[in-house]
């Protein structure tokens, strides 16, 4: 349980900074934590989240919820994970749907890293940790590719190729709709949503926009949605989702990105109401990935099966074409 701290702020300490004025009453926190605390959004002055700078008046209320501590590194859990490739600089994972990359806030286990801690016993260490190194991640609901790094060498190198965009990845997607061109591109301005922090968007992103380019090109239809080949240039977060939802066919069960597309379909057809039924996240699956090996330079490509449950919804929604 956390606990909750709660403060007034006497008329002496008028001018004060709040992170400067909660050091003094929490000598058991260091500044840089104080001043996380506050930018999660866990310090209120007066019922309202406010920034580490702001000079106080005195007389506020002021709470302060700290968390219970959690372990300073993750721990190896015995985890089912499916490996595609390994060697000694990295292996290349098919990760499961429902399976977060990395404890963050609020999980703290079950996540790919500890089952990598627990299954792969020559981690040569990342920042003089014994830890993998995350390349690149997949939202928790995508399941497929993912390489993980097992050295500081291999790390730099694959971040390096990412960057330089001298990875291939391909993703399929069940998307709502019935595209008008069977090959299109998507190449625009991206960034966080400006009233949403969960979203992204490339429709007047808040702050200044990153490019973002995603290939896409239609593998079935099925009259009112479609099975799409994806293949981001870009990696920015949401970015499939994204480009496939502003060009109005959102992923099928995408909650974030679905909007009233999703809505009226859902209302209007029981075929996709069963096909999301049968895959229950958003239908995003990373199918391949191809990269230059950091020692050899080799091109590694590996390849994940469709998941079973994204085959399920396929085999609902080719019920649209079975015919009688």
């Amino acid at each position: 349980m956390a606990e909750t701290v709660v403060h007034s702020v006497p008329e002496e300490a008028r001018g004060q900074r709040l992170d400067h004025f909660l050091g003094s009453r929490h000598e058991d926190l260091s500044r840089s934590r104080i001043q996380a605390l506050i930018e999660q959004g866990r310090v209120r002055v007066d019922g309202k989240v406010v920034k580490a700078s702001r000079k106080l008046r005195g007389g506020e209320a002021i709470s302060v919820e700290i968390p219970d501590p959690v372990p300073a590194e993750p721990q190896p859990e015995d985890l089912p994970l499916r490996i595609l490739y390994e060697d000694r600089d990295l292996l290349v994972i098919d990760k499961d749907p429902g399976v977060v990359v990395h404890p963050a806030a609020g999980v703290n286990s079950g996540t790919l890293v500890n089952a990598i801690l627990f299954h792969v016993e020559d981690l040569q260490g990342i920042g003089g940790e014994i830890r993998p190194g995350i390349v690149h991640r997949l939202d928790k609901d995508t399941s497929g590719c993912m390489v993980v790094a097992k050295n500081e060498r291999a790390l730099n190198a694959l971040q390096a190729a990412f960057k330089s965009r001298a990875v291939e990845k391909v993703y399929e997607a069940l998307a709502f709709g019935d595209p008008p061109s069977d090959e299109w591109t998507m190449d625009t301005p991206f960034g966080r949503h400006p009233t949403d922090r969960v979203r992204f968007t490339s429709r007047k992103p808040a702050g200044p926009p990153r490019r973002a380019i995603t290939h896409l090109r239609v593998l079935e239809r099925f009259g009112r949605a479609c099975r799409i080949e994806a293949r981001p240039v870009t990696g920015r977060t949401h970015q499939i989702r994204v480009h496939l939802a502003e060009a109005g066919h959102p992923l099928l069960a995408d909650e974030v990105y679905g909007g009233s597309i999703r809505r009226k379909a859902l209302r209007d057809d029981a075929v996709l109401r069963r096909a999301e039924e049968a895959i229950g996240r958003h239908a995003l699956h990373a199918r391949v990935l191809a990269f230059p090996h950091p020692s050899t330079g080799a091109l590694v490509r590996c390849e994940a099966r469709l998941p079973e449950d994204f085959l399920r919804a396929l085999s609902a929604l080719r019920a649209y074409t079975a015919g009688p």
